[in-house]
């Protein structure tokens, strides 16, 4: 899917809501933040550091406390943003102009 308007982005991040929402660990992580971590995967930078998080080790836990079964099936070589994209199909919006697609484990746009 390439990002070409608003509807779009809006179906893209519909799509990263609810594919999280089925990890999500309790009500509040359904309704809060799995809306929350979408909105914020169609920001241009690493996960992570759209999240506030100094590193990937922060954010690796943070996935595990509120989506741990999530976190036990990404693959340890495969980014977040990356793995929560190839999970629904979909290429993230700041794949396309990345400059560490090198160290993404095999993201190619």
């Amino acid at each position: 899917m390439t990002i070409i308007n608003q509807t779009d982005i809006d179906i893209l991040e519909d799509k990263v809501t609810l594919f999280l929402q089925r990890y999500a660990k309790d009500e509040k992580t359904k309704k809060e933040i799995a809306p929350y971590l979408a909105k914020i995967s169609l920001e241009m930078n690493h996960l992570y550091q759209d999240l506030g998080f100094s590193n990937r080790t922060e954010m690796a836990k943070y996935m595990k406390e509120y989506f741990p079964i999530l976190a036990q099936r990404k693959p340890a070589d495969k980014l977040w943003k990356k793995f929560i994209y190839d999970s629904i199909g979909e290429v993230a919006p700041a794949c396309a102009t990345c400059n560490d697609q090198e160290s993404c484990w095999a993201c190619r746009v």
